[in-house]
């Protein structure tokens, strides 16, 4: 599994508590240590900008109309969940739009490690875990997604998503599942 890395992605505090799931982070939790007994990397990957937002154009109708301060260094929302925090030896990626790859140097990371397979996990699975599989797709990369590792606030998108969309790009899967495969 040398070749595969875990991202964690937008386990912000002030995102993760957009999410009604108590059993969510937990299970989120699970992964994360499954990997790292394994050996597998955790890449965290977290949406972040810099003071006055000079990165979100206006015309952004996600990131344009951010609040002042929000997801910026200053922002104690837009923290790592404590419950997934990063050791001190896990890279964390700092991105500006919704995938993992935008604005940030995720790829340049994945390629110097020579990751090839990539598992995701994240909030939303309609945002980050979406657009980072499309892209991820793109790239050749082999991908897992972890369906319970994913989290959105319409359940029904979600289901969409994990039963009928990801699986065409990915293999589709449990933490439960995954981290025996991994164990």
């Amino acid at each position: 599994m040398s070749n595969t890395a875990l991202l964690v992605m937008d386990i912000q505090k002030g995102i993760v508590g957009r999410i009604a799931a108590p059993d969510y982070l937990p299970r989120l939790a699970q992964a994360v240590e499954a990997a790292r007994n394994a050996g597998i990397p955790v890449l965290h990957v977290v949406v972040g900008f810099r003071s006055g937002h000079p990165e979100a154009a206006d015309g952004n109708k996600m990131f344009g109309a951010l609040p002042e301060g929000a997801f910026t260094p200053e922002d104690p929302d837009a923290a790592i969940h404590p419950d997934i925090a990063p050791r001190l030896d896990e890279v964390v990626i700092t991105k500006k739009r919704v995938s993992a790859f935008a604005g940030s140097d995720l790829e340049m990371v994945l390629r110097a490690g020579g990751f090839t397979h990539l598992v995701l996990a994240g909030v939303a699975t309609s945002g980050v875990v979406l657009s980072t599989c499309r892209q991820a797709a793109d790239l050749d990369y082999r991908l897992t997604v972890l369906a319970d590792g994913c989290a959105d606030a319409d359940e029904e998108v979600h289901r969409v998503l994990t039963e009928k969309v990801f699986p065409r790009q990915a293999e589709v899967t449990s933490v439960e599942e995954w981290t025996k495969a991994v164990g």
